[in-house]
């Protein structure tokens, strides 16, 4: 008998048929004499009508106030689905975060998980109880309801499945499992039966939206085997695994792209880290993180920085660089919204020379310049033009991941 931790998106329980649905998914792991820990993301659209909600009453509510308002969404799903379970004979119990003891920062909006003190959950399932739980959610030191972020259900879910000493954790969503890239743009994109967790970790900070990429982090710090799987046809999905020797000798293993990056230029600095010190400092004082960065020198005399912030970011990120205009000594400072990020990633690029050459070659041939580049032992990644993200997606799956291309 296995201890499985399954999750579910809000689509999965975006209504009270696909909540059957799921109670029925949850009830035959159960019949199979595993114990079973769920965790639920609220259904499909209800975050957004409570954000739209907030906005009605103040278009920049209070962070702390909101997260209180959204969280809300999850106590609905986890209880309709226990109600589901309980009909079909078996013991459930809904718990909020709070009820598992899921401690975080009070980073409102965005919180990172500190600890899961899982003693209540341990008590439920030591009475055979089947225990759904509130994703996405947690409380502060100071008893603040916080919330993780877009995504962060997957994050719980991991948690949780390193607390309680899981033996997988099942992410189960919309998509069958993960495809060398998105189907809806690359017709020809092709399910992996595995992939490695150094890939995995890539391709979901690429932009790859299978899994979250703290959840993905997560996973690699405590070891939990993930497998992604669809709720609508669950099979073998695909599984993250932590052994490379297992897995196929492909030299990229998918194409990753993000729409959600903004491009930001602090042009004519003077030399001298200082400057870029009091940049990056100023970003982390206010949360904002950066992705891709790059400097260019004027003799040795002036520099210009470039680097892409997340879309939901940029304003604020503008409005700081502009008010430390000054400070910074910049001459200029230029934002651009209409670019996209798009990348390869493979473990098989740490033994095979050329992919680079073949990866630019590619773009190339479709003439699609790029802004900027950065790159690391598994990964090749471009800033280029929205307008040809698609075109540069079709052309990189063609070039690495289609036979004969």
């Amino acid at each position: 008998m296995a201890l499985i931790v399954q999750k579910f998106g809000g689509t999965s329980v975006g209504s009270i048929e696909r909540i059957e649905a799921v109670a029925d998914l949850v009830v035959k792991t159960r019949q199979q004499g595993h114990q079973v820990v769920v965790v639920l993301s609220a259904m499909s659209g209800e975050t957004n009508r409570l954000i739209n909600l907030a906005k009605q009453i103040d278009t920049r509510p209070s962070s702390r106030e909101l997260d209180v308002l959204i969280s809300t969404g999850e106590q609905v799903s986890v209880s309709l689905l226990a109600m589901a379970i309980i009909k079909r004979g078996h013991s459930a119990v809904s718990l909020l975060a709070d009820q598992v003891n899921i401690l975080t920062d009070n980073m409102f909006g965005k919180a990172r998980i500190a600890e899961v003190a899982a003693t209540r959950l341990k008590h439920e399932l030591e009475h055979n109880r089947i225990a759904i739980i509130a994703g996405f959610q947690g409380r502060d030191v100071e008893g603040n309801i916080t919330t993780l972020g877009r995504g962060g259900t997957d994050t719980s879910a991991v948690e949780i499945a390193a607390a309680i000493k899981a033996d997988e954790c099942q992410i189960y969503t919309d998509v069958d499992g993960v495809y060398t890239t998105d189907p809806r743009v690359e017709p020809n994109a092709r399910r992996m039966s595995q992939v490695t967790f150094a890939e995995m970790l890539e391709l979901a900070s690429l932009g790859a939206k299978v899994l979250h990429i703290r959840s993905v982090e997560a996973a690699g710090k405590h070891n939990v085997p993930l497998r992604v799987l669809s709720s609508f046809n669950p099979d073998e999905g695909t599984l993250i695994s932590f052994e490379e020797n297992d897995m196929p000798s492909k030299v990229v293993s998918g194409i990753a792209f993000n729409r959600d990056e903004c491009l930001i230029k602090v042009q004519g600095v003077p030399t001298g880290t200082q400057y870029l010190s009091k940049i990056l400092k100023l970003f982390a004082e206010n949360g904002i993180e950066i992705d891709m960065i790059n400097q260019v020198n004027h003799n040795f005399e002036k520099i210009d920085y470039a680097f892409t912030v997340h879309s939901h970011d940029y304003l604020q990120a503008l409005e700081l660089l502009s008010e430390d205009q000054a400070q910074l000594s910049a001459q200029n400072i230029i934002g651009l919204q209409a670019v996209a990020k798009v990348s390869a990633v493979g473990m098989g690029m740490k033994s095979h020379s050329g992919v680079a050459s073949l990866f630019f070659d590619a773009l190339a041939q479709e003439n699609i310049n790029v802004v900027l580049v950065s790159t690391s032992e598994i990964k090749i990644s471009v800033l280029i033009d929205e307008k040809y993200l698609e075109l540069a997606v079709r052309a990189l799956h063609k070039a690495f991941l289609t036979e004969n291309g």
